[in-house]
C-alpha cells in the first residue's frame, strides 16, 4: 500500500470528513450489495474511477480492468492489496490517478477505507461460494445414497424352511459394501457379501460397477469358482484404478432341497455358521481378493445346513472398531450373534449392531457395515 504524505498545509477538516465518511458509507453499500466475487471487484473498480475521477484502477489477477485511460496503469500505478481475516492476501488493487499525480490525502484515506469494506465483501462473497459449491455437493450426495440404498435388494428370496435378513450401513453418505441376493431358475438363491477397498464415493461407484458385473454372470448358471474367476478377471481388466480397489468378496450359493451351501471366499472375513450342538463353523477364503491378481482360481467349499442352523456372513466395519487399542473382533462378534435368542434374522442383526455401538461407546462410525444372516428352521416343515 503506499505511503501518501499530504503536502504542506493539506489536512482534513471537519467538512471533508464528513463528505469522505458520506461516501465511503454509500460506497461500502455498494460493495456489500452482492455476493457474487466479480461484481464485488468490478463494483470496487467503478467506485473509484467515478468517485475519485481516476484515470483507471485494476484487478490484475481477475483480468478486470476500468476506465477512461486504462494504459495508465502500465505505469507505475499505486498497489493496493485485500487481505482476509487473517491477513492472508486475496487479490491486489492497482490505481491510476489523472497524469501520474500523487494521489491526494484524501484520495488515499478514501481508497484505504474502500479496501477494507472490499475486503470482507471479497471474503463473504468467496465464502458464499463455497456454501453453494458445497450445497450442490451434499445434494448430489444425498441423491446418491438413495439410488445405491435402491440398489440393495428390495425384496428377499422367499425361501421354504430358512428365513434372511440383511443390514446395511455406509460410514459416509454412500458406501463401498455389497451385498445381493438372487434366486436362480433351480429354485437355489446365490448371496453376494463384498466390500470394496477404501470409503467413500469412489467404493461407491466401484461397487455400482461390480453389482452390474455380478448380476450380469450370476444368471449364467456357472458353478461358483467359476464365477468367482470371471468376477476377479473382470475387475482386473478394468484398469488401475479398479485394481487399486479392489473387492474382498463371499459367494454363497444355497442348495434349499439338499440343505447345503456352497462357498467361494475371494479374501473376505469368513462368518460364521452356528449350528445346535456343533463347533461354529468359519469359511476361510480359497483365493486373493477380486481385482487384485489376474489370472486367479478359485475353490468351492461345501456345507451342511443342519436344523436350527444360522449363519453370518459380514464385512469388516463389524470387526474392526476400536474403544482406544481395544478391538471388537470376531470372537466378540461370534458371541452376540450366537448368544442372540432368538431365530428371527432382523433381531440377530439388531443385536449384532448393538453389541458393536455399545463396544464403541458412541465413537463413530469409522467403515462401511454390512451383514447377511441366513437361518434354517429347527424342524423339517416348521416356520423358520
Amino acid at each position: 500500500m503506499p505511503q501518501i504524505s499530504p503536502t504542506p498545509g493539506e489536512n482534513l477538516d471537519l467538512l471533508q470528513q464528513v463528505a469522505r465518511l458520506q461516501a465511503l458509507l454509500e460506497a461500502s453499500r455498494q460493495v456489500h450489495s452482492t455476493v457474487d466475487e466479480g461484481e464485488v471487484l468490478s463494483q470496487v473498480l467503478r467506485i473509484l474511477v467515478r468517485e475519485l475521477e481516476m484515470a483507471g484502477a485494476a484487478f490484475p489477477d481477475a483480468g478486470l480492468v476500468y476506465g477512461e485511460d486504462p494504459a495508465s496503469l502500465a505505469t507505475e500505478p499505486s498497489r493496493w492489496p485485500l487481505e482476509d481475516r487473517e491477513g492472508q492476501p486475496m487479490t491486489e488493487l492497482t490505481v491510476a490517478s489523472p497524469d501520474g499525480r500523487p494521489l491526494s490525502l484524501y484520495e488515499a484515506d478514501f481508497i484505504e477505507g474502500l479496501v477494507l469494506q472490499a475486503a470482507v465483501a471479497l471474503e463473504t462473497a468467496r465464502f458464499h461460494k463455497r456454501n453453494l459449491a458445497f450445497a450442490r455437493v451434499e445434494q448430489d450426495l444425498e441423491a446418491a445414497r438413495g439410488i445405491q440404498r435402491s440398489l440393495l435388494p428390495q425384496q428377499l428370496p422367499a425361501i421354504p424352511g430358512y428365513r434372511v435378513g440383511f443390514r446395511s450401513d455406509a460410514c459416509y453418505e454412500v458406501g463401498g459394501d455389497y451385498f445381493d441376493a438372487i434366486a436362480l431358475h433351480d429354485g437355489s438363491v446365490l448371496f453376494a457379501v463384498a466390500d470394496v477397498a477404501g470409503k467413500g464415493l469412489a467404493s461407491a461407484l466401484m461397487s455400482s460397477s461390480f453389482r452390474s458385473a455380478f448380476r450380469a454372470m450370476a444368471t449364467t448358471g456357472a458353478p461358483l469358482d467359476e464365477l468367482a474367476g470371471r468376477m476377479n478377471q473382470h475387475h482386473w481388466s478394468e484398469g488401475e484404478e479398479a485394481r487399486r480397489r479392489y473387492v474382498t468378496a463371499i459367494f454363497l450359493h444355497l442348495l434349499p432341497e439338499k440343505s447345503e451351501l456352497e462357498i467361494v471366499n475371494a479374501g473376505h472375513n469368513p462368518g460364521f455358521l452356528v449350528a445346535p450342538g456343533a463347533t461354529p463353523r468359519q469359511f476361510a477364503a480359497s483365493g486373493p481378493p477380486l481385482g487384485m491378481l489376474p489370472g486367479m482360481s478359485y475353490t468351492i467349499e461345501r456345507c451342511p445346513v443342519p436344523a436350527g442352523a444360522r449363519l453370518l456372513s459380514y464385512t469388516d466395519g463389524l470387526t474392526e472398531v476400536f474403544r482406544g487399542e481395544d478391538e471388537f473382533g470376531p470372537d466378540r462378534l461370534l458371541h452376540a450373534f450366537s448368544q442372540c435368542p432368538t431365530a428371527e434374522p432382523d433381531a440377530m442383526l439388531k443385536a449384532v449392531w448393538t453389541a458393536v455401538e455399545e463396544f464403541a461407546a458412541g465413537g463413530p462410525q469409522q467403515d462401511d457395515r454390512t451383514a447377511l444372516v441366513l437361518c434354517r428352521a429347527t424342524a423339517p416343515g416348521s416356520p423358520a
